[in-house]
């Protein structure tokens, strides 16, 4: 039990918060593979799966979005204002999400069109502090 938080865990205060961060995550997990797919497909031509550098990445994507402290008051990574990812994966995110982010809009439109609203919206709120 956590004394400072009168006995009970974030969670257990506002459980709706916690469901809401927990679909967060899960919903930038999901974006976050689609694209390293697609890259992964159109770069080193795999077929079903990824290849072991992209498999590496998306799962190294995905135990960062996990541990992620600030999930509640960000939408995805970009926006965020501690970059935890290792330099060399930071760079190697940073070639998929150039390639991926323009050409999601032809293979998961209505992800693509929220992406960019839900980012373009966080980064206005931010510049706004």
């Amino acid at each position: 039990m956590d004394s400072d938080s009168g006995g009970k865990r974030e969670n257990e205060r506002e459980p709706h918060m916690g469901k809401n961060i927990a679909q967060k995550r899960e919903k930038e997990k999901q974006v976050v593979t689609l694209m390293i797919r697609l890259y992964c497909r159109k770069k080193h031509g795999t077929k079903t799966g990824l290849c072991p550098d992209c498999a590496a990445l998306a799962e190294y994507a995905c135990a960062r979005s996990d541990r992620c402290p600030f999930m509640e008051n960000k939408t995805f990574c970009a926006n965020c204002r501690v970059h935890c990812y290792k330099p060399d994966m930071r760079e190697k995110i940073r070639q998929v999400m150039r390639f991926s982010g323009p050409r999601m809009v032809f293979y998961h439109p209505v992800m693509a069109v929220r992406h960019v609203v839900s980012t373009r919206r966080e980064a206005r709120k931010l510049a706004q502090k």
